[in-house]
């Protein structure tokens, strides 16, 4: 086969880098590659074949079959301008670089949803009572466009609430902060998404209930066509989504504004008490805010657009800043304290993650910094979260450290997937040299418990049990003897554990 057009090559790049990259892709050691070990490193990364910023990588590798050998001057030219996306996950340089381990908990996690059938579809939106209730889609999208999707993620649903975070950022980008909050405040409301009450100021409690989302709405363009207002919001969810064009159900709209009582009587109750802006079409706003609601896309269009909100505004997978960080940080602030109806208090007590949900059965959850999650099942909850999507978020976060403050406190059980194994396996062990120097048994279990090695050392080559024995800290050294730690090995200073003891006077 000849090599492949050349292609732009980072010039920076130096040779021996580029040796050192193609041999990362060579897992046989041998002085080729082949398209089956790229395509195989991307995918266990989380890069797949129909991610559009490699598509130009994709379409050139067409020209090999999957075992067909690649030499080191034909794969410089075909990796081009994604060098540094090869070498970050040829080195585990993503933000979660055991990404296939991640998913593999991801899957079962789903696994154990399925059983779940508990809750029902919401019956007061006559297009949303027909939705099969058995359908259940996870979408993963880091900030490093890392993706994982299973289940039912190519099937489109109504976004419903989850516009609102979207609809309050657009607005803020539009007219400023002090514009939008004097017209909605940031508190929890304690109601009902859609009970007609207002705060202390006259005004709706927050952006993310109906009433706020609808003054959110009137501020967003109010001069143009209406068709123009929700063009141009429709195109900021377009590049939300990484160029993903999201879908309208028109029927889904007619439904739900057919059965829109509560929300018409809203919007008078709005227009009487002075919220809206001066000269507000309220006909227009609803119009606006129900199309808003019946925005359709996939869990895989919207997980994009959770790793954005994640990523400070930046689009992982375009590289675009749709939003600016003051804005994401407003929206995942208010998701975090009112993004979950009546049940966010207890989402955050339990969860720590900003999330949105919306009565389609879709949660939208953001891990700041790391990625965005969706998932959608239809089966609500008394309170219109979807049953799954709750008990999906409250296993992940069991399982790794993304609420918001397990990094308060001791060292839990959880792991963070941020860390390559390695980093992990050395941050245990410091951690068990500090708790043994301090004598904090406890802590040692618990360690020990999540996979500390006992006999790794720090730059003195000093283990637990020499700071332990040093520190005379003999319920802790008796304990690391018991699970086998090395008594004889040497510090850099030439003394072992034993010694100390010695020294210390305690007996081990």
């Amino acid at each position: 086969m000849a090599p492949a057009n050349p292609a732009h090559q980072d010039e920076s790049i130096a040779m021996g880098d580029w040796r050192r990259l193609f041999l990362a892709f060579s897992p046989t050691g041998e002085p080729y590659t082949t398209k089956g070990d790229i395509l195989s490193i991307l995918s266990k990364n989380g890069i797949h074949k129909k991610d559009t910023r490699i598509q130009d990588l994709i379409e050139a590798l067409e020209a090999y079959t999957p075992k067909e050998p690649i030499d080191f001057e034909t794969f410089r030219s075909l990796a081009g301008r994604h060098v540094y996306l090869l070498q970050r996950a040829a080195q585990g340089g993503f933000i979660i670089p055991d990404f296939s381990g991640f998913t593999d908990h991801i899957a079962q996690i789903y696994q154990d949803l399925v059983s779940i059938n508990t809750g029902d579809v919401a019956r007061y939106i006559p297009q949303l009572a027909r939705v099969d209730p058995k359908y259940l889609g996870i979408s993963v999208c880091t900030v490093d466009g890392q993706t994982f999707d299973i289940g039912d993620t190519d099937v489109g649903f109504c976004v419903q609430s989850t516009c609102k975070p979207v609809t309050y950022c657009i607005a803020l980008e539009d007219v400023g902060e002090d514009k939008v909050h004097a017209h909605v405040g940031r508190e929890p409301s304690g109601q009902n998404f859609n009970a007609i009450t207002l705060n202390s100021k006259n005004l709706p409690h927050n952006p993310m209930i109906n009433a706020g989302s609808m003054v959110c709405a009137s501020l967003i363009r109010p001069q143009q066509p209406l068709a123009d207002r929700f063009d141009a919001i429709l195109s900021v969810w377009q590049r939300l989504c990484g160029g993903v064009r999201p879908g309208f159900n028109s029927a889904v709209y007619h439904s739900e504004k057919e059965t829109a009582d509560r929300n018409f009587a809203l919007a008078y109750f709005l227009k009487e008490v002075g919220a809206f802006p001066s000269g507000t079409d309220i006909h227009q706003t609803l119009d606006l805010y129900f199309q808003c609601c019946s925005i359709e896309v996939t869990t895989k269009a919207m997980a994009t657009l959770a790793a954005t909100f994640a990523g400070a505004g930046v689009c992982p997978m375009t590289g675009e800043r749709v939003l600016s960080p003051e804005s994401v940080k407003h929206g995942l602030s208010l998701m975090l304290s009112c993004g979950m109806y009546n049940f966010s208090g207890e989402f955050a007590f339990t969860v720590g993650l900003p999330a949105k949900s919306g009565i389609s059965g879709v949660i939208m959850l953001v891990v700041p910094g790391v990625m965005g999650i969706t998932i959608w099942s239809p089966r609500l909850d008394p309170l219109g979260n979807s049953v799954r999507g709750v008990a999906f978020c409250e296993k992940l976060v069991s399982l790794y450290n993304f609420h918001n403050f397990d990094g308060v406190g001791p060292a839990s059980e959880k792991t963070d997937p941020r860390l390559q194994a390695h980093q992990e396996k050395r941050y245990l062990a410091l951690s068990l040299i500090l708790a043994s120097s301090q004598g904090d048994l406890d802590e040692v279990k618990r360690l020990m418990a999540r996979g500390a090695s006992p006999d790794i050392p720090d730059y003195d080559g000093r283990t637990a049990l020499h700071l332990a024995a040093a520190e005379g800290r003999q319920e802790v050294a008796r304990y690391l003897c018991r699970l086998g730690a090395n008594l004889d090995v040497r510090d850099r200073f030439g003394r072992t554990p034993r010694e100390e003891a010695a020294a210390s006077g305690i007996t081990l």
